[in-house]
């Protein structure tokens, strides 16, 4: 197809098809992150220096020029948490299960599995939250967590709501640190997980949240965290907090993610 003196054949539909989705996936990362306004920063300056290009302004064109070549090397310094999300995405070997588009064609298997394990988790949480009793729960998605659970107190033991109030009771040996929990077991318990230090963290969020936020940040896990100031109940995911209506709406969230 020709469109005046340009050529567009497939191939080029094709490229720009594939940077708009690169480019969609890289602002979904640094959205709400300060990160966010570097990346349109940055996309600003590599549009002028392609219009410079354009307009053979050489001088300026060479400037821009090694400026974005320097800049790369910075970039992997500035966007360190992000190029982990991102390539821990690119990595899940379940990428596929949870594009929307095979959940509806109902091509993944995912859909069987059985997630009703979670009403006991978010029922323990509602009723440590009632007590202002302090909770941290680590649920695994696709990504390992052999690095933290190292760290703790190897458990074998099935989710219910008692066993996991009895962990976290306050005379409990078992009450500090986090509980990992795999496909329906209590794999791990006193977990140390690595801390965000993330600076745009409220100072209203304590150790636990900070805890919560870093191994959400370094892996593809979701937390849960009871607060033991005002019982509040928090969702954590990709180190962001996650905003639900009431547990229904919050067991319905951690469904859809984790299938």
């Amino acid at each position: 197809m020709n469109i005046g003196f340009l050529e567009f054949d497939l191939f080029d539909f094709l490229d720009i098809f594939l940077v708009a989705i690169l480019l969609y996936y890289v602002y979904r990362l640094v959205k709400g992150t300060v990160a966010i306004n570097i990346f349109i920063g940055i996309v600003l300056v590599y549009l002028i220096w392609k219009l410079t290009q354009l307009l053979q302004m050489e001088m300026l064109s060479n400037i821009l020029g090694q400026f974005i070549g320097v800049g790369m090397f910075a970039l992997i310094v500035v966007f360190q948490q992000e190029i982990r999300k991102f390539l821990l995405l690119i990595g899940s070997t379940q990428l596929a299960r949870k594009s929307k588009l095979f959940r509806k064609l109902n091509l993944s298997s995912s859909n069987q599995i059985e997630l009703g394990y979670l009403e006991s988790i978010i029922n323990a949480c509602d009723k440590m939250g009632r007590s202002n009793t302090g909770a941290l729960i680590v649920i695994k998605r696709n990504n390992s967590l052999d690095f933290v659970k190292n760290t703790g107190d190897q458990m074998n033991i099935e989710v219910n709501r008692p066993i996991l109030e009895s962990i976290f009771f306050k005379n409990s040996t078992l009450h500090d640190g986090a509980v990992i929990i795999e496909d329906n077991i209590i794999t791990a318990t006193r977990v140390i997980l690595p801390v965000s230090n993330e600076r745009n963290i409220p100072l209203r969020f304590g150790l636990r949240h900070r805890a919560a936020i870093g191994i959400t940040e370094k892996t593809d896990a979701i937390a849960l965290v009871v607060s033991e100031e005002n019982g509040q109940i928090s969702y954590i995911k990709n180190g962001e907090f996650n905003i639900y209506e009431d547990t229904n709406d919050l067991v319905a969230k951690i469904k859809e993610d984790l299938s």
